[in-house]
């Protein structure tokens, strides 16, 4: 069963865009039939593309606000960080939902829903909450996040240039993530309005009118059916057979990292740039959108380069140049120079996660993409809540300026998880297809 099933494996000298399978025909994992071998509709990679975009609005703005939520609910760093907790419980839950979702719904019911979600979390925020309704907008938000994000990553996998996709995908999100602090810093330091006033409500109506539009055609009938014609019944397919892949487990744990580190970066280098580094509000906040700005950059300017150096080598590069850079960062204190160390360290970031992504859809069936991007997706944004978390619950108790080491530290861990999934793919191959049968 595993030797049909299982795409070929890359050699990890290989550029990823000729290694990555060419199906003939078929469904992609998220139950759309496009066929493989000719690009999606203008139209959906678009609206793809604007749900990604307002996503990065989101997360982007959370490290501009943090300091005005703590100073508004009067919180120390370990209470404010519960931010970083509240939103991954609905990415989590949205995670275990999605396949229910596109057997039913189809990529439809997720473009309905996933909006809904975010429209609601954003008027709930826009009243300005209790800080417990406000950790349970963030929940909700993350949920309607959730269910777009893992359907999305995966649906791009699938297609004939699926770094481009991705690299098209989290390009935009990394832009939205760029222009949020710079609205918010606008708004709030120079505007005069409450933290609260700028969420996004406008935009967010829009893309529920977009989206479902792109994804009218894509129900749940039609995955159903389309599930029928390969043989395999969508409805019950045992999205469990993920943890029979050594390469899942792996993956999860290097998302963990990189999300959480991604993260971290951005849910504190203000607080950090104001209260270590006695920046201004605006410099602060330009740091964010610097990060972001530089990471858009990376993952739209680095695929070529990592078409030619081979994704293994490609990624172990980024990963030395980030960690130098950081060490950098550490020990310079000049605000300017600052800046332009986070914009680099941004750059050699972005690649990191739509790259795993691809990866990862190409060493699984098809069938089974879903659920297993949905579950490492699931798991990064568990790294997205502690890793920040942790940050701020030992900036407590030393100060923040642990910030620049743990950040170093996490690095390190990602590049060693990376090393570890490069040689594991290798040495589990027939393990793997065992397991499968």
């Amino acid at each position: 069963m595993a030797e049909d099933t299982i795409s070929p494996r890359p050699s990890v000298e290989q550029p990823l865009l000729e290694s990555f399978p060419r199906h003939d025909s078929g469904i992609h994992q998220d139950g759309s039939s496009h066929d493989a071998e000719t690009s999606p509709p203008r139209l959906m990679v678009g609206a793809a593309m604007l749900s990604f975009f307002i996503l990065g609005l989101f997360q982007a703005s959370i490290g501009v606000i943090l300091p005005h939520v703590q100073a508004d609910y009067d919180l120390n760093d370990a209470q404010v960080s519960l931010i970083f907790v509240a939103g991954p419980v609905g990415y989590v839950i949205a995670a275990q939902l999605n396949h229910l979702v596109h057997v039913n719904l189809g990529q439809r019911g997720i473009a309905i829903i996933g909006p809904i979600f975010e429209l609601i979390s954003a008027v709930i925020t826009a009243s300005h909450p209790s800080f417990a309704g406000l950790l349970l907008s963030f929940s909700i938000n993350c949920f309607g996040i959730g269910l777009i994000d893992g359907s999305w990553c995966a649906w791009a996998g699938a297609m004939k240039n699926p770094n481009l996709i991705s690299g098209l995908l989290h390009g935009s999100f990394s832009a939205g993530a760029g222009f949020g602090p710079i609205i918010v810093s606008q708004l709030v330091a120079t505007g005069g309005k409450p933290w609260y006033f700028w969420y996004y409500t406008g935009v967010t109506l829009v893309e529920i009118v977009i989206l479902p539009y792109a994804f009218r055609k894509e129900s749940g009938h039609k995955y159903r059916e389309e599930a029928r014609r390969q043989n395999r019944d969508a409805a019950t397919a045992r999205s469990s057979h993920i943890f029979h892949y050594s390469a899942v487990w792996i993956c999860a744990a290097y998302l963990l990292v990189d999300v959480g580190t991604e993260t971290a970066i951005s849910g504190w280098i203000v607080s950090f740039m104001l209260r270590v580094r006695h920046a201004s509000v605006q410099l602060s906040s330009i740091c964010s959108s610097c990060f972001w700005g530089g990471m858009a950059v990376g993952r739209l300017a680095l695929g070529g380069v990592t078409d030619r150096l081979g994704v293994k080598r490609g990624t172990i590069l980024y990963l030395l140049c980030t960690i130098l850079l950081q060490l950098m960062f550490i020990l310079v204190e000049n605000h300017a120079l600052s800046a332009v160390l986070i914009t680099l360290i941004g750059f050699f970031t972005g690649p990191l996660f739509p790259s795993s992504i691809v990866q990862l859809s190409n060493m699984l069936p098809r069938d089974l993409v879903v659920a297993a991007v949905s579950y490492v997706a699931s798991v990064g944004q568990v790294g997205g809540a502690f890793l920040p978390f942790a940050i701020g619950a030992l900036s407590q108790w030393l100060g923040l300026r642990v910030f620049g080491v743990m950040i170093a530290i996490q690095l390190a861990v990602c590049l060693s998880l990376w090393l570890l999934l490069t040689r594991t793919r290798s040495k589990t191959t027939v393990q793997e297809r065992e397991r499968a049968d």
